[in-house]
């Protein structure tokens, strides 16, 4: 066969891709850089950043949990060696002051109580509150934590105490920040779509038995867009999910449950309430409480985001046919005016030819 024929041509040109793809695909470079493309184009998908966020909050609660526990609580150690010396120096003024001398006794152990009060005094003002480090960086609440720091909640019922502990929340905050953002408006997107849908759905299905024809005129297919209303309903009923929920699992009255979850879902975040506070006990139950909650306040975020969407949207609407309203509006004055001023000016010509 003549080597310039079109089949042996085409031949050949598979021949060397099937040669390049082969050597593309045995090449163990090649093979990774796609791998970490698909990976990275997964990352910043919808599905993706969710996992990442998931990932970071449970990577920085092991990380915070390992730091925390595993270091000595020097205010607590502080708090012990007063409590002993307090002791200790009682029993040295009952063992060399006899109870007979009154007067003295009490006046030494008033002074000895007084020192200690003041010492317990200015530890609970530095955020002593009785309880050890086991006690207070479980799991559960290293989550919480670690949500408060990237989402920047903030609620400062857990607070690090040690210097890697203050220097890895700042580390933790820099990088998580940017990944909630992320986090934020795509999730945002992902459901304002899909509420949208729905909203449209719904809406076409309300009004199929509707005449295409009126006055003998197709009516022209406007563009649906959600109300901020049903934005406001969603939240609502968000917030009622979360206040019947906490009331029954943290003990509270529903307008502490209310007040929480706007708090919360807002970025305020006092700390004054906060789920799983005075929880000292590893029972299961709790721990699962927690995680709860802490699904319960990443959705609501991307809830938040959702309705922040879709209301952007009906603003934009509004704002344009309000714009196209005063357009015509001015039109009609503008035109109004053109012909008053003409009718005055024929006016004045007749007059003038009389």
């Amino acid at each position: 066969m003549d080597r310039h024929h079109p089949l042996h041509a085409s031949f050949h040109g598979s021949m060397r891709s099937r040669d390049s793809s082969s050597t593309a695909g045995s090449d163990p470079r090649e093979k990774i850089k796609d791998c970490l493309r698909k990976f990275i184009a997964f990352m910043f998908t919808q599905v993706g950043v969710g996992a990442l966020v998931v990932c970071y909050a449970i990577l920085g609660a092991a990380s915070f949990m390992h730091i925390e526990r595993d270091s000595p609580d020097q205010q607590l150690e502080d708090v012990r060696r007063w409590r002993q010396n307090c002791v200790e120096k009682m029993w040295q003024i009952a063992e060399t002051i006899n109870t007979l001398d009154e007067p003295l006794f009490k006046k030494n152990v008033n002074d000895i109580l007084v020192g200690y009060q003041s010492n317990i005094t200015s530890a609970i003002h530095t955020g002593y509150n009785g309880r050890s480090a086991e006690d207070i960086w479980s799991f559960p609440a290293a989550l919480m934590y670690s949500l408060s720091v990237f989402t920047m909640i903030g609620y400062g019922n857990v607070v690090p105490k040690t210097v890697w502990g203050k220097i890895v929340t700042i580390a933790y905050a820099c990088f998580g920040i940017p990944i909630y953002i992320l986090y934020f408006c795509n999730m945002g997107k992902v459901l304002a779509k899909t509420f949208k849908w729905l909203y449209i759905t719904a809406h076409e299905c309300s009004r199929r038995e509707d005449p295409l024809f009126e006055d003998g005129e197709i009516q022209p297919k406007r563009k649906i867009t959600v109300p901020s209303t049903a934005c406001l309903w969603v939240i609502s009923f968000y917030i009622l999910t979360g206040t019947i929920m906490f009331g029954a699992w943290e003990k509270w009255n529903y307008l502490d449950s209310t007040y929480f979850c706007v708090i919360s879902l807002c970025k305020i975040g006092f700390g004054d309430f906060v789920p799983g506070a005075n929880i000292a006990d590893s029972a299961g139950g709790s721990h699962l409480k927690l995680v709860i909650n802490f699904i319960y306040v990443l959705l609501g975020m991307g809830l938040v985001a959702m309705c922040y969407n879709l209301m952007c949207e009906d603003v934009r609407v509004k704002v344009r046919e309000l714009r196209e309203d005063l357009k015509n509006c001015l039109d009609d004055i503008t035109l109004k005016i053109t012909v008053c001023m003409n009718d005055t000016k024929y006016y004045h010509k007749q007059n003038r030819h009389k």
